[in-house]
């Protein structure tokens, strides 16, 4: 598996702050941090905001989705950015675990066109501010499949568990996208 890493700033980002702080409901982000999870595949690039975010060797199989147990799906993170919405297509070239050839262009601004932050928290539960406004999307790269999630940590007014006081947030991470090729 592969995660991309961390970047400064984008120049491309919109003016203003990002929180929702008084923000009408359903939330929503101007900016997103990006970062890409791989499984079973070979030679994964992606190129995405001007950057490749994953160039990962063409003869070596990156492990299996299995490998993290049962920590999978949740081990995925997205920590490039912020990116301002939303730049040209991710642009995915791989090869499957059974070496077939394969490419495609995800268009996460018409996946998340509506600007709207997705999360597991009712209104009435969450904090003002809720969230920080710029949520992560992770693009995963699964054998023959790519999957597009978003996770945004959306503060509460109180812990989800009486027994730990720092369990005040959600940090869910939501499957928004799917296509196998």
């Amino acid at each position: 598996m592969s995660t991309s890493t961390s970047s400064g700033p984008s120049s491309a980002l919109p003016e203003g702050h990002y929180t929702n702080v008084g923000a009408e409901w359903p939330l929503k982000f101007r900016a997103h941090y990006f970062g890409i999870s791989t499984y079973s595949t070979y030679g994964c690039r992606v190129e995405y905001a001007g950057r490749v975010r994953a160039d990962e060797p063409a003869d070596r199989l990156q492990s299996s989705s299995e490998a993290p147990g049962s920590r999978y799906p949740d081990n995925m993170t997205a920590g490039a950015g912020p990116i301002g919405n939303f730049p040209p297509p991710a642009k995915v070239t791989w090869r499957s675990k059974d070496g077939t050839a394969l490419q495609a262009e995800i268009d996460i601004g018409e996946i998340f066109k509506d600007g709207v932050i997705r999360h597991h928290v009712a209104r009435e539960d969450a904090l003002d501010p809720a969230s920080s406004g710029t949520p992560g999307i992770i693009l995963e790269v699964n054998d023959r499949t790519i999957n597009v999630y978003m996770r945004a940590m959306i503060a509460l007014k109180k812990p989800r568990f009486a027994d730990r006081p720092h369990s005040d947030f959600r940090d869910d991470l939501i499957k928004v996208f799917s296509r196998t090729y």
